[in-house]
């Protein structure tokens, strides 16, 4: 018999134990895998090289305060601008939906083509969606999940605006980081509420991003002391705000992952003394043998970190396959466009599980150590 399978029969002499000890490592981490690519997701959005040049003016007491549109035309002379248009935010849920998780806004179309410009038109025309005032240009993901194309009827109900919008598909897009929007005309909006003559953001793209600070600093500037104030910010410092008001993610997911890890440890633990305590007698016969206190250590370190390394393939390799093979947006109901297990995070687990593997052989190591020969043949006696 060889030392390598002198350890295998050793780790699979209880072979229920075993099993139950790689599969509380395997789902521990699963669930710490999945717990870390949630708070990468959560605190990270996506976001194209594109994005970097847009910028997003709102109302500087609330982002529910709206803007006047006689802004625009102030917007349209500071130097650095490329494209401008009214964004609003509709919230309406789409057919009997009670909530729609794909967003649709109002915007000025013909000022709009310059400011999505990673997005390729893939069905329709974008000339027809700004001839056609009840016209909408929708994201592919959409198209697809509810099984939509160019010419097909699009009803809302509103939930933040007093009104229903009844719209046409005209164009496809696909290529953005989130290809689930519904963008329709601004004007219909303002018709259907009574031309309040407001918008609710303004969205803006720069030249350059070595402008882009100096043309947010010259928004806000331009309208400071007036009625209707107004931030502007990044698309990236946009997103993160509507981030921060789900409170500290970070903290949340952290204190979990933590108990998650206490408690793969105990598991690890408590698993390799219960097999260890078993064999007192079987180590003091080796010891008798001949072999030293490293050699039973690293018998004891083969086993505990071999059951461990399997469990970690098993949890890691099952979690990657499961969000990255997956339809994710059908799974969550269109609350997570991504959910990528990234190399870093495979790694982050898999050492958090050799680390364990590890922390669990010292404890059965020590007892052993300290055990004499006559000890250990009386344990089991």
């Amino acid at each position: 018999m060889t030392i390598g399978s002198f350890i295998l029969k050793n780790a699979l002499r209880n072979k229920r134990r075993a099993a139950l000890s790689i599969l509380s490592v395997a789902v521990s981490c699963a669930l710490l895998v999945t717990l870390l690519t949630l708070q990468r997701e959560l605190t990270i959005p996506p976001e194209s090289e594109a994005a970097s040049l847009r910028v997003i003016a709102r109302n500087k007491v609330s982002l529910t305060q709206p803007l006047p549109a006689k802004q625009l035309a102030i917007l349209d002379k500071i130097p650095g601008i490329v494209a401008v248009s009214p964004f609003s935010f509709f919230g309406g849920n789409f057919r009997e939906e009670t909530v729609t998780s794909f967003a649709q806004f109002a915007v000025d179309p013909a000022r709009f083509q310059g400011l999505l410009v990673e997005g390729k038109i893939v069905e329709g025309s974008y000339d027809s969606f700004i001839k056609n005032r009840t016209s909408c240009f929708v994201g592919a993901d959409t198209i697809k999940r509810y099984g939509l194309k160019v010419g097909d009827k699009m009803r809302f109900t509103g939930t933040f605006f007093p009104v229903n919008l009844d719209l046409e598909v005209a164009a496809v897009f696909q290529g953005t980081v989130d290809d689930r929007g519904v963008f329709f005309h601004h004007k219909l909006l303002d018709e259907l509420m009574g031309d309040p003559g407001t918008v609710g953001t303004w969205y803006l793209r720069v030249a350059s991003a070595e402008v882009a600070n100096d043309v947010i600093s010259r928004i806000n500037k331009a309208f400071e002391n007036t009625a209707a104030e107004v931030r502007a910010e990044t698309e990236r410092a946009f997103q993160m705000s509507f981030i921060s008001m789900l409170g500290n993610v970070k903290l949340l997911i952290g204190s979990i992952s933590s108990v998650v890890v206490f408690t793969l440890l105990l598991v690890t633990v408590s698993t390799m003394s219960m097999a260890i305590r078993e064999r007192f007698r079987e180590l003091a016969v080796l010891k008798a043998l001949g072999f030293r206190r490293r050699d039973l250590f690293g018998f004891i370190l083969a086993e505990s970190f071999g059951l461990s390394a399997i469990g970690a393939f098993v949890g890691i390799g099952g979690a990657w396959a499961m969000w990255t093979l997956s339809d994710l947006q059908k799974l969550t109901n269109g609350f997570l466009i991504y959910f990528e297990v990234t190399t870093r995070i495979i790694a982050t687990g898999a050492s958090i599980a050799a680390l364990l593997g590890i922390i669990s052989a010292i404890l059965p190591s020590i007892a052993v150590s300290r055990m004499s020969v006559v000890e250990g043949l009386k344990t089991l006696d």
